[in-house]
């Protein structure tokens, strides 16, 4: 079933080029920041007002952690405000919000995958904005949330590099690299990402909040040897603690999620091993 004409924002990003291949077939148009800005609220309403888009996915986002300390207002401008402005263009299109958020909403504490109805405590300016987006985005008469954290999935890397990728390339040149031992996360493959936002889309789903990640909880340490397994490389790793690591904005220790809800709701998300080496070969075919 076609969802009908699909604006997505940020396009420069990985996870938006996966959402736009996703739509591939449909009428698919994609934004970057330089054709649109969303925190020009007149900007925004006219675009879409022009546009009519039934759906608005918003790829959007301040994602430097750290610089979100040190640049509060553009961080909260871009992750929470102008969430706000798209859900009220949104309900004056009629049309869906898709928001992408992330697992550092959490405080990090859990000993076990979040769910959807886990409490939040947000510990970083960056964390903060990002859950003031989600309840903007809300705010829209239909709206999905979809949780996300450690993408990966670009065959050529456009824009700024993700942490899986640095380990891939790191690995590839035979780098000795730092990884945690005592942060675990669920990686998200943007190509499965992109799949799930279809099927939410596509079967008329309850809207809500989803955590949409690869299925199993993994530290950076085992992800890091699971990378190097399947290049066929020797890797030289460097275990740290997250104690050790001097950083200005905390990070949530333990942020694996549960993509349970989107099980439930007929998307299955894959484990992230299967991802992991679905985008391994991609990428090598495409470097070909």
């Amino acid at each position: 079933m076609s969802v009908g004409r699909v604006l997505v924002t940020g396009a420069a990003g990985q996870l938006a080029g996966a959402i736009v291949d996703g739509f591939a077939g449909g009428e698919a148009v994609a934004l970057t920041r330089s054709q649109l800005d969303i925190t020009d609220a007149a900007a925004v309403r006219r675009t879409i007002a022009d546009i009519a888009p039934r759906v608005i996915v918003n790829c959007a986002a301040f994602n430097d952690v750290d610089a979100a300390e040190d640049r509060p207002l553009e961080a909260l401008a871009v992750n929470a405000f102008a969430v706000r402005t798209l859900a009220r263009a949104a309900e004056d299109a009629g049309a869906t919000l898709v928001h992408y958020s992330t697992d550092f909403v959490f405080d990090g504490t859990a000993s076990e995958p979040y769910t959807e109805e886990a409490p939040t405590s947000p510990r970083s300016v960056y964390a903060s904005s990002k859950l003031l987006g989600e309840w903007f985005a809300l705010e829209a008469p239909r709206a999905f949330v979809l949780r996300v954290e450690t993408l990966f999935g670009s065959r050529t890397r456009p824009g700024r590099p993700g942490t899986v990728d640095k380990l891939v390339e790191g690995l590839q040149q035979g780098r000795e690299l730092p990884v945690f031992v005592d942060r675990t996360v669920t990686p998200g493959y943007v190509v499965d990402i992109a799949a799930a936002t279809r099927h939410l889309l596509e079967t008329n789903a309850a809207p809500g909040v989803y955590h949409c990640v690869n299925a199993g909880p993994v530290t950076f340490e085992a992800l890091a040897r699971d990378v190097a397994q399947a290049l066929g490389v020797t890797p030289v790793l460097r275990p740290v603690r997250m104690a050790d690591v001097p950083l200005k904005a905390a990070r949530p220790r333990y942020c694996a999620l549960s993509p349970a809800k989107l099980a439930a709701a007929g998307f299955v998300m894959p484990d992230w091993r299967d991802a992991l080496r679905r985008w391994l070969a991609d990428r090598s075919a495409a470097t070909a």
